[in-house]
């Protein structure tokens, strides 16, 4: 999963994913990771911390990372929430095989390359709604895990 400073969209689609894992008891490695280096180090930012505890999901213990071109090889599948992180990941990919890897998470909802708002910048229906938009994608591509539709 990955976002912009990876502490507000891309640390709680990690979380929710992680623990629809954890609930299906699946073998599935999550991570999540941003693609500036300017939080490396911090915790999720405390709001989005807030909305996701307060809806059940623990995001606390997460840190920010920055993405780096290794991720192509340790990972399967890299969901990016928007098409500035799009193109970022897809500038550090070194083969077709590394792009093909990259999808743009709300996908999974709809082909419309809609993207996951920053809420950053905004008030809590932000974080709220960025949650709901999560939960949805998230729930899919553990369908579709559990049916190897990945």
């Amino acid at each position: 999963m990955v976002c912009l400073g990876n502490i507000c969209r891309s640390p709680l689609a990690d979380g929710l994913l992680r623990q629809k894992v954890s609930d299906n008891n699946l073998d599935v490695e999550v991570d999540s990771a941003g693609t500036s280096a300017l939080h490396a180090g911090d915790a999720p930012d405390h709001r989005m911390t807030a909305t996701a505890k307060k809806r059940g999901t623990d995001i606390s213990f997460l840190r920010a990372r920055q993405f780096k071109s290794k991720d192509f090889q340790d990972f399967d599948l890299i969901y990016v929430m928007d098409q500035s992180n799009l193109r970022n990941v897809l500038a550090l990919s070194q083969t077709d095989s590394d792009k093909k890897k990259v999808k743009l998470i709300l996908n999974e909802i709809s082909k419309i390359d809609a993207e996951v708002p920053d809420p950053y910048y905004g008030g809590q229906a932000g974080f709220e709604h960025v949650y709901d938009l999560l939960d949805e994608a998230t729930e899919i591509i553990i369908e579709k895990i559990k049916n190897n539709q990945l």
